[in-house]
């Protein structure tokens, strides 16, 4: 197969199936570095969040959350995110520079998160009630294993914004758009975060993706 004669167009491989996309070496060489890059992240997190849940954070002073009374929306966060990403895992299967699009924005969203959640030291808000999500909680280390420190930004809100912003049919990106918000004000009445973690998740994310877009096409 030829290569496409502008390396940075991948619209051929936006059409095509797995097979004839990967024989482009450019986009090979991506999806990749960018997979074994976040496999890389996932087995830093164990211990990164081992070490920020050990740390001694400020509370802050949120006067909505003051307002919300806690409740438990562990479930449907839960059937959100996973059927969510399902949808996402199935579009990619169709369209292979959507894939690169994710993988990228994964990568920069997870490297950003870590270094915010680093920078910024938070304990929990009070009348937390944790998100119990066995599979989320695998990659921290164990299926019973939850973190609460993980905060500035929020991670399940800026996933589901993620997924969104790289959909490519409208109905999927209205979607994950109400899945987004759904889950960020659901996170809020569980008090898992601050109000300033969800809304900062919706203004960062919208930038690291486009970055991570930037990087997939480059």
């Amino acid at each position: 197969m030829q290569e496409p004669t502008n390396p940075t167009n991948y619209s051929e491989v936006k059409i095509s199936n797995w097979a004839s996309a990967l024989e482009n070496t450019r986009f090979r060489s991506k999806v990749i570095a960018g997979v074994l890059i976040f496999a890389f992240i996932l087995l830093l997190f164990p211990s990164f969040f081992a070490m920020i849940e050990a740390r001694k954070g400020i509370i802050l002073n949120d006067w909505l959350l003051d307002y919300l009374k806690p409740h438990d929306f562990s479930i449907p966060i839960f059937i959100i995110i996973w059927s969510t990403t399902m949808l996402l895992v199935i579009r990619c299967i169709n369209q292979p520079a959507m894939f690169l699009d994710v993988i990228c924005s994964l990568v920069v969203l997870c490297i950003a998160r870590m270094l915010t959640i680093y920078l910024v030291p938070l304990d929990p808000p009070p009348g937390l009630l944790t998100i119990k999500d066995p599979l989320t909680s695998l990659t921290y280390g164990g299926k019973d294993v939850f973190i609460t420190k993980d905060l500035f930004f929020s991670g399940h809100t800026s996933n589901m914004l993620m997924m969104a912003l790289c959909f490519q049919k409208k109905s999927d990106k209205w979607f994950g758009y109400f899945a987004a918000c759904t889950v960020g004000i659901m996170v809020l009445f569980q008090h898992v975060h601050y109000s300033i973690d969800v809304i900062a998740a919706f203004i960062i994310t919208f930038f690291l993706v486009k970055l991570g877009k930037k990087l997939a096409a480059h």
